[in-house]
């Protein structure tokens, strides 16, 4: 039986993580219990991680956020001796299906991204302490931080030696941020991705691979000032009480569906389809941000952020062969509007702030699940701001037009609001909308100019914004021949198709990481240089080689 991947999880079940807290710093320690891995067949040897590891990582950075403002910096650091982390674990990776490694490397891409953004976004700044052998996915962890400090000893390095020693490549970024990210020189780039053994001292510093080099017995005292340093300008408030993230009311059937407060998926296997609704909020925003503290975890805009994106999770990584998501809501689109006002309204506010940009992540993640996205705007809907961006997210929008017979639901509706043009850029720093209307500014502008009205499907079908719109008579079929002929068509085609339409407009950082990690990584994966019988990853720790196949593809 395949074992279901589980996203949610809290400090009490932490098996690889703990967090000292000390004033406006956190002191996050990595130290991973070997016997903890997510499937049987490996240990987890020099703080190496599987999935398992990263699902706690990620709850961390979730819960620095939310429930303790009071943080400005976080000092990452290993709670091994001598090692500070060996990357991921390599048995899992040889003995992992190929979907698996592949959504590994996305998940902790984006785990990395949410903090390496933290201190431009929220003031809360991480800073990595590297004493020991920082290898791999390890160099990746510090290369998401803000600032690298290496412990100037003879054990002490940093290293990404998959291409010699795996055959593979560094999946969650490694590449990319070496160059875009610490401005590392190309050739020398060349040559620390090259050698096994990594780069120690002052070499490391002057290729700009870490930012001090620090003796052991300076180490502690460096580590602090630079805490200090990034504490001062962080203009996070020092006073807040944060909320807590309480456990997710979700409960799954037999079928495979799941419910949720907010947020509804239904499997279809014939159909290869999954139906997931999200429905509008019951009652008016908070009166206050007192009043939005109070609710905190309960209120609609984070608690549906927060259903979503377990649901994104869930069907990425536990429902393979569901190709196709389709997106519905239903409720009041102006009280879906009002509640996202609120927020906009208090940005000021570190909490209303907070879940702004958890609605931002969580459309990225939308962004870069590897499924076909349609999005079915029907009578009763309510897609205004956020929800309209998964509208705008989706591969194509059906909008229904007009009434439909026999049914007394509101007619279909597309609400645009000011959350539509800034708050949620994707990976490529531009809106939806900007990437939908590339090269013409002015059907933004003609977008812009109907904020806030209910537009109904001519209107909405005028200005861009959905891909058809059709009456009650052809809607059924209309929708039927879509998810039949999507559910024909090659997976692997999809997959590629949609990665390059989805992301049109400039490059950034972010884009390179994904697009590569789709390419490249998808390809080496498969690769039997990599995972063959004689291949780099079956081979390693026995002493041989990889045998490869020299042909350049």
């Amino acid at each position: 039986m395949v074992k279901t991947i589980d996203f949610q999880t809290d400090p009490t079940r932490y098996r690889h993580w703990r967090v000292d807290y000390e004033g406006d710093v956190a002191h996050l320690f990595m130290d991973v219990d070997e016997s903890g891995g997510l499937f049987e067949g490996y240990e987890l040897k020099l703080n190496s991680y599987d999935l398992g590891v990263d699902i706690e990582l990620a709850d961390v950075v979730q819960r620095m956020r939310f429930e303790h403002p009071e943080v400005k910096v976080v000092v990452m650091q290993s709670g091994k001796e001598r090692v500070f982390c060996a990357g991921a674990n390599i048995r899992m990776l040889g003995g992992a299906a190929h979907a698996h490694k592949v959504n590994f490397c996305k998940f902790t891409n984006e785990t990395r991204n949410t903090f390496e953004a933290a201190g431009a976004e929220s003031g809360q700044y991480y800073i990595c302490a590297v004493k020991g052998a920082c290898a791999g996915g390890g160099y990746e962890l510090a290369l998401a931080c803000d600032h690298i400090i290496l412990a100037d000893d003879s054990s002490s390095s940093v290293a990404l030696p998959e291409v010699p020693l795996l055959a593979v490549l560094p999946g969650t970024g490694g590449l990319t941020r070496v160059t875009d990210k610490r401005k590392v020189r190309r050739d020398l780039a060349d040559v620390f991705c090259a050698v096994e053994e990594g780069v120690k001292g002052k070499r490391a510093k002057d290729w700009r691979l870490v930012d001090d080099v620090v003796p052991n017995t300076k180490f502690a005292e460096t580590v602090a000032e630079r805490a200090k340093e990034f504490a001062a300008k962080s203009k996070r408030p020092s006073d807040a009480k944060g909320i807590t993230l309480t456990p997710l009311d979700r409960n799954f059937t037999d079928d495979g569906s799941i419910t949720y407060s907010a947020v509804e998926v239904e499997i279809d296997r014939e159909k290869r389809s999954a139906r997931l609704t999200v429905h509008g909020p019951d009652g008016a925003p908070p009166a206050s941000v007192e009043a939005l503290r109070e609710e905190g975890a309960a209120t609609w805009m984070l608690r549906t952020a927060r259903e979503l994106d377990d649901a994104i999770l869930h069907l990425r990584n536990n429902e393979m062969e569901i190709g196709v998501i389709v997106f519905r809501t239903q409720g009041d689109a102006a009280q879906v509007a009002a509640h996202e006002a609120f927020l906009l309204a208090n940005r000021d506010n570190w909490l209303a702030n907070e879940i702004l940009l958890y609605w931002k992540r969580v459309l990225k993640r939308v962004d870069l699940t590897s499924r076909s996205l349609v999005a079915l705007i029907e009578p009763g809907s309510c897609y205004a701001g956020p929800l309209a961006e998964l509208a705008f997210a989706a591969d194509r929008s059906y909008m229904a037009e007009g009434e439909f017979e026999g049914d007394n639901r509101p007619v279909a509706t597309l609400t645009l609001t000011e959350g539509n043009f800034g708050p949620y850029p994707m990976s490529n720093d531009l809106t939806r909308l900007e990437t939908r209307f590339l090269g013409e500014p002015e059907s933004v502008e003609a977008a812009g100019a109907k904020l806030g009205q209910a537009l109904e499907a001519d209107e909405a079908s005028e200005l861009g914004l959905v891909t058809f719109a059709f009456d009650d008579i052809d809607w059924e079929d209309e929708v039927r021949i879509y998810l039949e002929e999507r559910a024909s068509f090659s997976p692997d085609a999809l997959t590629a198709m949609e990665a390059n339409l989805r992301f049109a407009g400039p490059e950034t950082m972010e884009t390179r990481i994904f697009g590569r990690l789709t390419a490249w990584q998808n390809w080496v994966f498969q690769r039997p240089n990599a995972v063959g019988e004689n291949g780099a990853l079956q081979r390693y720790g026995t002493g041989l080689r990889g045998e490869f196949d020299m042909k350049r593809v």
